[in-house]
């Protein structure tokens, strides 16, 4: 039987991915990111914490720096990621690795939680990766985006330039969990800030930074934010992302 593992193209595409680095943008989304790993695990501690796809490792750095756990370790399928890593010398990071996706070089519950943050959305066989952090680890935190929208399939080259090959609604989310034998302990929804919007707009996108457009950013939130605060159903249906805290269990998945 053949070894599982990404596929040559999409490794090929993510060994690149991380040498032409925007730091000042991944910094900001990963202060977000990181609010959104401690928010969820809220009246928990963690020792020793695992974060599978790490990236350029701008996670890690904030969850350091706010002293969220005394030992993390990291995996990455891109050697220009795992590079990256290395090269911030955090001082909590024991050790990183490159991997081939699938298999993690540890032992069977070697750690207190996995992290697998903006992951699921570009894994090929996301079952296989869920079990596989599963065997692992006791804990997990999981954050999707929410892109799964109407119409979603007139996007299809807008989603995969970021390389998001799965759509994930919370609900979505919840079932695939749920029937790999996790149990969701806490959800979180979250919708982007007026701070990365900005950011967005007048660095990544270039548009002119009048005060309008600022207004206009500060409006759209106010008026989102106020929905989903509504009611459950505005809250699922316009966040832009979902972070839950699971365990697992004993149950395996029984599919067919």
């Amino acid at each position: 039987m053949q070894k599982l593992q990404t596929s040559d193209n999409v490794k090929e595409a993510y060994d690149e991915f991380y040498k032409t680095h925007d730091e000042a943008w991944r910094m900001l989304g990963a202060k977000y990111k990181a609010y959104h790993i401690i928010d969820v695990c809220k009246g928990q501690s963690f020792e020793k914490v695992l974060e599978v796809g790490a990236g350029d490792g701008s996670i890690l750095q904030k969850l350091s720096d706010y002293n969220f756990a005394p030992e993390f370790h990291a995996v990455e399928i891109s050697e220009s990621g795992v590079q990256h890593i290395r090269s911030r010398n955090i001082k909590k990071v024991v050790s990183v690795q490159e991997f081939d996706g699938y298999k993690l070089p540890f032992g069977d519950d070697s750690f207190d939680l996995i992290i697998l943050s903006h992951v699921l959305e570009h894994v090929e066989h996301e079952r296989l990766l869920l079990r596989e952090i599963k065997r692992v680890a006791k804990n997990f935190v999981i954050e999707v985006p929410i892109d799964y929208k109407n119409n979603v399939d007139k996007r299809i080259n807008h989603f995969m330039a970021y390389g998001h090959i799965n759509m994930y609604t919370p609900t979505s989310l919840r079932y695939l969990l749920q029937t790999e034998g996790f149990e969701i302990r806490k959800g979180l929804t979250s919708i982007i800030v007026p701070e990365l919007t900005r950011f967005n707009t007048f660095i990544n996108q270039k548009k002119p930074d009048t005060l309008f457009n600022r207004f206009k950013i500060l409006a759209q939130f106010a008026v989102k934010n106020t929905l989903v605060e509504l009611s459950n159903t505005f809250r699922e249906r316009l966040a832009n992302a979902y972070t839950v805290l699971c365990t697992k269990t004993d149950k395996q998945a029984d599919i067919f």
